[in-house]
């Protein structure tokens, strides 16, 4: 069993390798590069759906903060939502610029807001929630996708 920092920070790398696929798919041909990116982009939903469905809100009835780490977390998620967005939208364009511009800003926002979960929340959700990490990590593994 994993530890829900260990289930979580082990998801970011899998889609930090995703995130770099998407990319050489992209540099190498703009009118393939669609389903990377949707492997991506749905894969990076899904995280974060993890986090704000099951890991957030198990974190915030536990402590009773929510207007904290999770609050910060969830705006970086949809800061990264409307960046996914706007990549989409330069992937039908078939606009590289556009795309790559997108995927700069969005690096550097996904880097820094993984370093802060797993440096601090992480740590934090599983000193409060280590009697429950094992269903929360079942929890997160058994996630569907809400496409709403």
């Amino acid at each position: 069993m994993s530890t829900i920092k260990e289930y979580l920070s082990a998801d970011h790398e899998r889609c930090d390798g995703l995130f770099a696929s998407m990319e050489d798919a992209v540099a190498k041909d703009m009118g393939s590069a669609k389903e990377a990116f949707e492997k991506f982009a749905y894969e990076t939903e899904r995280h974060f759906q993890m986090e704000e469905r099951v890991m957030f809100l198990e974190f915030e009835q536990k402590t009773g903060m929510t207007q904290g780490p999770t609050a910060m977390m969830k705006h970086e998620h949809a800061q990264m939502r409307n960046l996914l967005k706007e990549m989409a939208v330069a992937i039908e364009s078939k606009d590289k610029n556009k795309f790559f511009g997108n995927s700069e800003t969005f690096m550097i926002l996904m880097q820094q807001h993984n370093m802060k979960e797993e440096q601090m929340l992480y740590t934090m959700a599983q000193q409060h929630l280590s009697a429950e990490s094992g269903r929360i990590v079942d929890m997160m593994q058994s996630m569907v996708v809400d496409q709403t």
